[in-house]
C-alpha cells in the first residue's frame, strides 16, 4: 500500500491501518494490493461442535435423505458442494421439512 501513496498507522496490535481511505489513490492501491492479503483461515469447530454437526448429519441419513454429507472435519460447516444436486438442496426444507426442524434445530 505504501508503494502505492498510501500511508500506515501501526495499533497497539501491531496491525497496520490505512489512514487515506478517502484518498482518490485509495481504490486502485487496493486493487494492486489485494492479491498479496493472506487468505482466511477457516474458524475450527469445537470437539462439541463438530460432534453435534456430526449428529445432525447422521440424522438426516436416517430420515430418507441419504446424499445429505457429514460435515467439514474442521469448521462443522455443512457444504453443498459435498453431496446432493442443487435441485435437492432447493427442495430439502419443502421435501424434507419435518427432518429438516428435527435433526437441524435453529439456536433459540
Amino acid at each position: 500500500m505504501q508503494q502505492h501513496g498510501m500511508t500506515l498507522s501501526y495499533g497497539e496490535n501491531g496491525a497496520p491501518h490505512i489512514v487515506e481511505k478517502e484518498s482518490p489513490q485509495y481504490p486502485e492501491a487496493q486493487k494492486a494490493c489485494l492479491s498479496l492479503l493472506p487468505s482466511p483461515s477457516p474458524v475450527q469447530a469445537s470437539p462439541q461442535e463438530l460432534a453435534a454437526a456430526r449428529k445432525s448429519s447422521a440424522c438426516m441419513r436416517e430420515r430418507g435423505i441419504s446424499w445429505y454429507p457429514d460435515p467439514n472435519p474442521v469448521t462443522g460447516e455443512v457444504q453443498q458442494q459435498d453431496g446432493g444436486t442443487t435441485e435437492q438442496w432447493q427442495s430439502l426444507k419443502k421435501d424434507h421439512l419435518d427432518a429438516y426442524r428435527t435433526c437441524l434445530p435453529r439456536p433459540s
